[in-house]
């Protein structure tokens, strides 16, 4: 039999903020010329040459998050599963995002569960919404958040459990400099929230097969 499709409704992205004009990229690679020269190089010499304009092609990947909605990622949903209702948990969805404070990377993994109510959505959509908040210049507690409320108002599931681990380039590669720290964050919502003994399985099957 083949799998029931929900598609729901498209809703336009909105925009990030009203008040910002983007440049052009003239004006993008001025700047990283600039930057050059703030940090003691000079911009006209060979091996520098071409260094504007890849750092504005990086960027353009690097923050693509920007010119994503990350609900669309969820709208196409499978019904036809059988009467599972338990738990999805999609461990390890490893990214890389960028310190909004000093704009250098926090890299680590993502993991989501939740728990059906109408449907589940493809595995791989998880981690493009991951992706989609982690390509924007993020906090960790904020990007936790984010990937939390998406699931929540499109999907409704019963609950949602996400945990972040990251290490961040601001505290090892510089200030006070300790490499191999790392941060966790996690969010809880419905039966997740309400009931510790699903958070304590959430957890399990998170660290039981490693």
């Amino acid at each position: 039999m083949d799998a029931v499709v929900k598609t729901l409704p498209t809703r336009k992205p909105k925009p990030v903020s009203k008040t910002v004009v983007k440049p052009n990229r003239e004006e993008a690679e001025e700047a990283v010329r600039v930057l050059l020269r703030w940090a003691g190089e000079d911009p006209s010499r060979e091996g520098l040459l071409d260094t504007p304009k890849r750092v504005a092609k990086a960027y353009g990947e690097l923050f693509g998050g920007y010119s994503e909605d990350a609900r669309e990622h969820l709208e196409r949903v499978f019904e036809e599963v059988e009467g599972y209702d338990d738990m999805v948990l999609v461990r390890d969805i490893s990214f890389a995002s960028h310190c909004e404070h000093h704009m250098v990377p926090f890299v680590g993994k993502a993991h989501i569960a939740y728990y059906p109510s109408e449907g589940v959505v493809g595995l791989s959509k998880l981690a493009r919404v991951v992706d989609t908040y982690a390509r924007r210049l993020q906090t960790q507690e904020t990007m936790t958040a984010q990937i939390t409320d998406v699931i929540d108002s499109v999907l409704k599931p019963r609950g949602i459990a996400v945990m972040i681990e990251a290490e961040h380039m601001c505290m090892s590669m510089r200030g006070i400099q300790k490499q191999g720290a790392s941060t966790v964050t996690t969010q809880f919502t419905g039966v997740f929230r309400d009931d510790p003994s699903e958070q304590a399985r959430f957890y399990t099957l998170l660290r039981g097969f490693k």
